[in-house]
């Protein structure tokens, strides 16, 4: 065997080529967890032991895995046109996934621009946000406003707007004229099902004071999740989101929902815009676009906003200079067609809100645990906080390792678990992901 054949051997089972992303790398390619198979509710690891997604993978498979008629609709897509270049061209696919997503949508919302990731949909919205308000002849609106613990994705914009520490230190150079407003979580409402009572409005009004001291004519825009997922489930006071509504309209300020996790069903209804009664301007999406068999995202915007870039161009000019090589893939669409249409066909966000009160009840089960904070819950999304151990993080990072020795994938931000199951669980399901928690909680009781 030559040299060159010799290393490739000794190589060709090493995991360091890969440089995993929001991954402690040494510590995983030590005692890695790989998956080798999912179906419906279940992963196989690579030593073969049954793994119960217990959080939709990363909140974006609500049909369950490995759904053939996705792969059916992709591998003929791909026979049929595998790629043709988004610009100055287009294909019947996004035209068709663009109708498919604006009817799930509140009117007005009737115009969807297709990007790749909900971190790719959050720079989309910032530049949406920026040449309406061009076209509009308001250029000095130049501050963005987002939120303490909020997360809206990896790329420069998202990180500009984030409010976790960890997403922000080690990258310092950001947009400017980002102002926070505090999250939603005060700590007075403990192991909540359902929209907090208090303060909502006194949280809100923190967009009032950010118009009082820079001018509500500076503010471009508002950036929140409906429900903040990724820092652990921290759904709105009542009041919260319409009071944030009527300040936007009081000074022009558009108002953005990042739905990338709530949207397409999580919390029982298409969108968590029609679960609370607030209509937003714009609004990302992702994850469950596609069941997560494709990257992709998308950001869908008010009819107005749309008419306002494009009827201040030039006949026949580009109005939007914005786009991605990848924008409206041809298999990504074929993915979400197929993926929508399973959601309508097999009533999944119907089925979502009726498991929601036995899923809540379940969870709820786990607050008599002495490692159990904090549990917050809404629709099939729960976040399961524990209390902090030699440091916060390393409790939850650790739980989330054993816990996947036991038979359950749940994702853990910090310290929290989001329980987030797919659509077609089952009561057993959810019983089953509950119970290998309270075993993993009970391990860490005993150390």
């Amino acid at each position: 065997m030559h040299d060159m054949d010799i290393k490739g051997a000794e190589r060709s089972n090493s995991l360091e080529e890969n440089w995993m992303p929001f991954t402690g790398n040494r510590d995983f390619k030590e005692n890695p967890r790989l998956i080798i198979r999912g179906e419906g509710m279940y992963y196989t690891d690579h030593k073969g032991g049954k793994v119960i997604d217990g959080s939709s993978a990363l909140f974006c498979s609500p049909a369950g895995h490995a759904r053939p008629e996705i792969a059916e609709a992709v591998h003929k897509q791909l026979l049929e046109n595998s790629y043709s270049a988004p610009f100055q061209l287009g294909h019947p696919g996004q035209f068709e996934l663009a109708r498919k997503v604006a009817a799930l949508l509140p009117e007005p919302m009737n115009h969807v621009f297709f990007v790749n990731s909900g971190s790719e949909a959050i720079d989309t919205a910032l530049k949406m946000v920026m040449a309406y308000h061009r076209a509009n002849g308001e250029s000095q609106r130049l501050r963005f406003v987002s939120r303490e613990r909020a997360y809206h994705g990896v790329n420069i914009g998202g990180v500009s707007l984030s409010g976790m520490v960890k997403n922000r230190e080690t990258f310092p150079v950001v947009m400017p004229n980002i102002v926070m407003m505090r999250h939603t979580w005060t700590g007075k409402e403990l192991f909540c099902d359902g929209r907090p009572q208090q303060d909502g409005v006194e949280l809100a009004n923190d967009l009032e004071r950010h118009c009082m001291t820079y001018g509500g004519a500076t503010i471009a825009a508002v950036f929140v999740e409906p429900v903040a997922g990724s820092t652990g489930t921290l759904v709105p006071p009542v009041g919260y989101l319409e009071r944030l509504r009527e300040i936007c309209d009081r000074y022009g300020i558009l108002l953005v929902f990042d739905e990338v996790i709530t949207g397409f069903g999580r919390l029982g209804a298409p969108f968590a815009s029609q679960l609370f009664g607030v209509t937003p301007d714009i609004c990302t999406m992702a994850k469950a676009l596609t069941n997560g068999c494709i990257p992709m995202g998308a950001v869908a915007c008010r009819d107005e906003i749309y008419e306002t870039v494009t009827d201040a161009a030039p006949d026949n000019a580009i109005e939007f200079f914005h786009g991605y090589t990848y924008s409206g893939h041809p298999a990504a669409c074929a993915a979400g067609i197929a993926a929508l249409d399973i959601y309508e066909r097999e009533g999944l966000f119907r089925k979502a809100a009726d498991l929601a009160p036995y899923f809540a009840k379940a969870v709820m089960g786990l607050r008599s645990h002495k490692l159990v904070k904090d549990i917050r819950t809404i629709g099939l999304m729960s976040g399961v906080e524990v209390h902090p151990g030699a440091a916060p993080g390393i409790r939850g990072q650790e739980m989330q390792k054993a816990m996947f020795w036991n038979g359950c994938h749940v994702k853990f931000t910090g310290d929290t678990g989001i329980v987030a199951p797919a659509f077609i669980a089952s009561e057993a399901h959810v019983d089953e992901i509950v119970d290998r928690f309270r075993y993993t909680l009970d391990q860490f009781a005993a150390m």
